[in-house]
């Protein structure tokens, strides 16, 4: 295994973690969770951070996660679940179940690492039943210029120290390109810190809904 490898499979994952489990983070994904019912897809599973925020209407939630140390890590949080987990593949833009199998969806920091993002769109509009939601919580690009322009140059950094991260994706342009109507939008500094965080601060919160 090259250090590049090791870094992204090994590193990266536990990186993550740890950044996004403070209890702020926590509320915004209770907030992103609450529209969710019935059978959810879950795209970038991780290490399970969601699953205490789901609502009482999920009933079972199959998950798309590429690392198995994230999915290792997620072990005991699975297992405490009052609901079923199923891992049910590694990659979010081609996912082995049939058209119109979930009645929702769920994406949290994850948006930004997928390599083509309107692909891993194009499948949850095809996996969704009609009408079905699409909750959201990313971090992506500023409206402000000064922060856009800082993501742009600190996007090569971010690619190849977190995953393939990006900083400059534009979450709800994304989901309208790929016909998902943005139904709620929360947009703004999610993410507390100095102001030389702006760059990761940026982050948008909320629900898309397929075509019906």
């Amino acid at each position: 295994m090259g250090m590049q490898s090791w870094w992204t499979e090994r590193v990266v994952p536990v990186m993550t973690d740890v950044a996004l489990s403070p209890p702020h983070i926590g509320k915004l994904r209770a907030r992103a969770c609450a529209p969710l019912t019935g059978r959810v897809l879950e795209l970038g599973f991780g290490s399970g951070a969601n699953l205490d925020h789901l609502p009482d209407a999920v009933t079972a939630l199959d998950a798309v996660e590429p690392s198995d140390l994230a999915w290792d890590r997620s072990r005991g949080r699975r297992r405490t679940s009052s609901r079923p987990v199923t891992r049910i593949g590694l990659d979010g833009q081609a996912i082995d179940a049939p058209d119109a199998a979930y009645d929702s969806a769920l994406v949290t920091f994850s948006l930004c690492t997928i390599p083509d993002p309107m692909l891993a769109l194009a499948e949850v509009r095809r996996l969704l039943v009609p009408g079905g939601v699409l909750a959201f919580l990313e971090h992506g690009l500023s409206p402000e210029p000064s922060v856009a322009a800082w993501q742009h140059r600190l996007d090569p950094l971010e690619r190849t120290f977190a995953g393939g991260c990006r900083l400059t994706r534009d979450v709800p342009t994304l989901l309208r390109a790929a016909g998902f109507e943005v139904a709620a939008l929360e947009e703004g500094v999610l993410l507390p810190g100095p102001r030389v965080m702006r760059p990761w601060a940026h982050g948008f919160v909320g629900r898309a809904h397929s075509p019906a």
